[in-house]
């Protein structure tokens, strides 16, 4: 496997390969995925011997600040995760203490999370760690921050839209 600091030019491999074939997605997708690979290994450390893991912390997080319950599937729609990676997350962290699951009245298909008072405590020592590492990484941005982060909007409303284009009508 190529090690992350690794640039590899996929992109030149398959237009050798395969000339006909249009590579240029790779130009944007290509840098994205090196990018989530860069702060997984960089968040890593910060998740050794921690009281929550990475997907543990995406999730109170999201509740952290929930005016309202949430609802298990909502949370696995903003997460973009399955919903049966959010229900075993939700599992370990209700037999933790850190939520509270309850049947929804509405829909007793659907189950109602709220994040403990023991959750919000973990979350709030966890996250302002996470927090600090990811501005370390982007301190170097510099003057072009501003710049990055609406071209990162634009791509994400972009995104948005085709991944709304594609979806199955129900």
């Amino acid at each position: 496997m190529t090690h992350p600091s690794t640039s590899v030019d996929f992109r030149a491999l398959w237009a050798a390969a395969n000339p006909d074939l249009d590579t240029s997605p790779m130009d944007v997708v290509g840098p994205l995925k090196r990018m989530e690979v860069l702060l997984t290994v960089a968040l890593e450390p910060l998740y050794d011997g921690a009281p929550l893991t990475a997907p543990e912390v995406d999730v109170l997080v999201q509740l952290r600040h929930a005016d309202d319950p949430v609802i298990a599937r909502r949370l696995a729609e903003s997460l973009g995760c399955s919903r049966a990676a959010v229900s075993k997350t939700l599992a370990k962290l209700e037999k933790r203490g850190y939520v509270e699951r309850r049947p929804s009245p509405a829909d007793r298909r659907a189950a109602l999370v709220t994040a403990t008072p023991a959750g919000c405590e973990v979350i709030d020592a966890m996250f302002p760690r996470q927090l600090a590492v990811e501005a370390e990484l982007l301190a170097g941005l510099g003057e072009d921050r501003e710049r990055v982060v609406e071209a990162l909007h634009l791509l994400e409303r972009v995104l948005e839209r085709g991944v709304r284009r594609r979806a199955p009508r129900r």
